[in-house]
């Protein structure tokens, strides 16, 4: 199949990335981190979730960041809900968007918001319900559809059943997740195809972490098969506070590098991405684990060098 013409990247760094954090990071730099991806050109943006501080204190201050932003028309300020509650907090602020998470194993759910799928599942309806009657989009991500830390290998049929489950909610639109990092290209293959029986094609999103260095070779796989969302994490933040060892999502700058590459339009800057990714690495007080930031940072630094 042809590759996508144009990929819609959704920038998740501000949320699943700073989640992960072990200390707090100041509102004033989530604030700040968000207004450069926007400046870069990221038109979708995670921005915080409502769950409680006592189980995410990294995203206590979520309020205060999305009140606190600048929004630009055009842009879509996305917050992660887990329940009525959270999405009662959340309206309150005013989101362009409400995202919900599921699992593809009773085992990870569990461990995650500490009950079934199934039981998420019906946690979930009155969420999107009044998600919708605010008149918000509401996306949905599925994690663990390759691997999972607690059940192992997941088979593309069990994902393909929970997709089904998950948008006969209502969703608009799924991020299918391998949170744990442990996709290879053919198995992202057969997962997709699996659940792109059950649900439209247009209306799924590839979410990868790097932990084994497969991610971009799995976007790539994603794409030939007809996705074109992308969730990605400045710098490659993140990581996952319920899977020991599952490393940060792939670096939004190394995605951007590679479809600049292939000719795929994303209406995104790649150096004021490494700009971005560089002051959020700064402001944690370690170098970025993307590739292409530390480069693209060297090859700054010669030039100068040679000035």
């Amino acid at each position: 199949m042809a590759l996508p013409r144009r990929v819609r990247l959704v920038e998740v760094g501000p949320r699943d990335g700073l989640q992960n954090e072990k200390g707090a990071v100041p509102t004033a730099t989530k604030i700040a981190l968000i207004e450069k991806l926007v400046g870069a050109g990221i038109r979708e943006i995670e921005t915080g979730s409502f769950v409680s501080p006592k189980w995410v204190p990294q995203m206590a201050d979520s309020a205060e960041v999305m009140t606190g932003l600048n929004r630009r028309p055009g842009v879509i300020y996305a917050v992660l809900v887990p329940n009525t509650k959270g999405l009662e907090a959340a309206l309150a602020v005013k989101p362009s968007a409400i995202e919900i998470f599921a699992a593809a194993t009773d085992g990870f759910s569990r461990r995650n918001i500490n009950c079934t799928v199934e039981e998420s599942l019906e946690r979930f309806r009155p969420v999107v319900e009044g998600a919708k009657a605010a008149g918000l989009p509401v996306r949905a991500a599925v994690s663990c559809v390759v691997g999972c830390p607690i059940e192992g290998e997941v088979a593309p049929a069990r994902v393909a059943e929970v997709a089904k489950r998950v948008l006969d909610l209502g969703v608009d639109d799924i991020g299918l997740g391998d949170t744990i990092g442990v996709g290879t290209p053919g198995k992202v293959k057969a997962m997709i195809e699996a659940v792109a029986k059950v649900v439209p094609i247009a209306r799924l999103g590839l979410h990868f972490h790097d932990t084994y260095g497969q991610a971009l070779a799995n976007i790539l796989a994603g794409l030939e098969m007809g996705v074109a969302t992308v969730d990605s994490s400045v710098g490659g933040l993140g990581g996952c506070p319920y899977a020991p060892g599952a490393s940060g999502n792939v670096a939004t700058e190394e995605v951007l590098y590679m479809l600049d590459g292939l000719g795929i339009k994303t209406g995104l800057d790649l150096d004021r991405l490494v700009d971005a990714a560089w002051f959020i690495a700064d402001a944690l007080g370690r170098p970025p684990s993307s590739k292409v930031a530390r480069a693209v940072r060297a090859k700054r630094d010669r030039a100068k060098t040679a000035a």
